[in-house]
């Protein structure tokens, strides 16, 4: 009997457990998740949340359907910053922009820039004695990175030329905001403005094999780096980013917005950069590139020292844009042929404009004596 009644107790056991425990949770209702927008590329978010099974569009109300339409318009803007992102690109350093340069493989080669012609025996011996010098081998290729850079074009799918933009905007802006790729807020930094491009007269824009331009609405300064490339961009970062040059850079910034005298800032640069180019190209600098041993900084100063003589010119003459030609040819006479005053020039304003205001000599002072006869106290009669 033992036996079958430790047979019994096992088969209770298992009967009793479920009357000891509580009862049963009620099943939960599955959970039932409302259609959503797609929000980001593709509309990532919105299969993971209904399911790859369920079509993006079922069940989306009007309001739902006008929130997406926002949403794939935002991407939009924030593409034509330069990524897909809902944040500006952050600016850049000019140490950074050039380093990209220096490692990236510019679509124009640099084997096809214009090599120096040969001379006869003559011209070379007239050239030593009288010429300006020929550029030290060491710093050739620093010379053909330059022109490299003047001939490659603004690309829209290279961040780092997007980050250059951004950053130029805010510097003179002074904008702690990004801003769209395309736009008539460009118009107010001085790209595409129509009648300076009719009186300074550029010539077609370079256009290297893999680059196609878009035909978007709205101000673009891509199409206005004629000549210059993303030299002329880099030129105008680096204006905008030294701590020397940078007073300068928003002082003539302002001098283009003014109500008469008024400039497109920009395409101005642009011609600026076109001059110093040039001035490279038949070996005007190569005496100060040799001193200084570099080539892109002298091209930098020079750049500089011109903005500065001009806007020198365009406040005492009362320039206007009718006459700017006449403004940059004298400028260009001035960085070819007398380049090294141009330079110095610009060290003279840097030092007076950096050197801290002196507080006024003893000698200067004048004590009056109260007991000087000539001075009459308050109150006396």
């Amino acid at each position: 009997m033992s036996g079958a009644g430790g047979s019994e107790r096992p088969e209770q056991r298992p009967e009793q457990r479920p009357e000891q425990r509580s009862e049963p949770r009620p099943e939960e209702p599955p959970r039932v998740v409302p259609p959503i927008p797609a929000v980001g590329q593709g509309g990532v978010l919105q299969e993971l949340m209904l399911g790859a099974g369920q079509p993006p569009d079922a069940g989306i109300s009007e309001e739902q359907r006008q929130a997406r339409e926002e949403w794939e318009a935002l991407e939009e803007i924030q593409s034509g910053l330069g990524g897909s992102s809902g944040a500006a690109p952050p600016p850049i350093s000019f140490s950074e922009a050039l380093q990209h340069f220096q490692s990236a493989e510019l679509p124009c080669p640099r084997g096809k820039l214009r090599a120096p012609r040969r001379r006869g025996i003559l011209a070379a011996l007239l050239r030593r004695l009288c010429g300006p010098p020929r550029l030290r081998p060491q710093l050739r290729g620093e010379r053909e990175l330059a022109l490299a850079m003047a001939q490659c074009a603004l690309d829209d799918s290279e961040r780092v030329h997007m980050r250059i933009l951004q950053t130029i905007y805010r510097q003179l802006t002074r904008s702690r905001l990004g801003c769209p790729r395309y736009g008539a807020h460009w118009e107010e930094l001085g790209f595409q403005d129509p009648a300076a491009l009719a009186s300074l007269g550029h010539a077609p824009a370079p256009q290297c094999p893999s680059w196609t331009p878009k035909l978007i609405p709205g101000a673009d300064p891509g199409t206005d780096l004629r000549g210059t490339g993303m030299l002329g961009l880099m030129q105008i970062l680096f204006f905008v980013l030294d701590s020397r040059t940078l007073p300068l850079a928003r002082e003539i910034f302002q001098l283009s917005q003014h109500e008469t005298q008024n400039f497109p800032f920009c395409i101005m640069s642009v011609n600026i950069t076109r001059i110093v180019i040039q001035a490279l190209q038949e070996e005007r600098l190569s005496r100060e590139c040799n001193r200084r041993q570099q080539v892109i900084g002298v091209l930098n100063d020079l750049y500089a020292a011109a903005f500065l003589r001009l806007s020198r010119l365009w406040e005492q003459q009362h320039g206007t844009v009718a006459n700017a030609a006449f403004f940059l040819k004298e400028l260009e006479l001035s960085a070819k042929k007398k380049p090294r005053q141009l330079l110095k020039s610009l060290e003279a304003y840097l030092s007076r404009s950096l050197r801290p205001p002196s507080p006024p000599s003893s000698s200067q002072i004048q004590f009056t004596s109260i007991c000087d006869p000539g001075v009459e106290l308050e109150g006396d009669s």
